[in-house]
């Protein structure tokens, strides 16, 4: 049973930085697929990056969300079995509670955008971010 936690979520003025973790425990985590999503107030939860798996054969091994793409990118830390967003030029519309959710993977498949599709799930990390 994979464990997830989240850190590193806080409060940034428009413009600013800020990386958020997603530490596992429980599993090898390079054998798996690793997304983040967010979910703001009175909205559904939502894709933002993923990730497939290390030593992924995928013709596609991550991929962003259109409102991402360029500021957002994803990384992972085999050695510390934890998965980094970092998310710059960040706007007030990014504001919400950041979740990241992992599932096993065989090498040929692209990392899921499809929260159903996640079999494992963190707590979450609040991130605002102020005008």
């Amino acid at each position: 049973q994979v464990q997830l936690i989240e850190s590193g979520g806080g409060l940034v003025q428009a413009g600013g930085s800020l990386r958020l973790s997603c530490a596992a425990s429980g599993g090898t985590f390079s054998n798996y697929a690793v997304g983040w999503f967010r979910q703001a107030p009175g909205q559904e939860r939502e894709f933002v990056i993923a990730v497939a798996r290390s030593g992924t054969r995928s013709a596609t091994s991550t991929y962003s969300a259109d409102s991402v793409k360029g500021r957002f990118t994803i990384s992972r830390d085999a050695a510390k079995n934890t998965v980094y967003l970092l998310m710059n030029s960040l706007k007030p519309e990014d504001t919400a509670v950041y979740y990241c959710a992992a599932v096993r993977q065989s090498f040929y498949s692209d990392p899921p955008r499809d929260p159903p599709k996640y079999d494992y799930w963190g707590q979450g990390t609040q991130v605002t971010v102020s005008s």
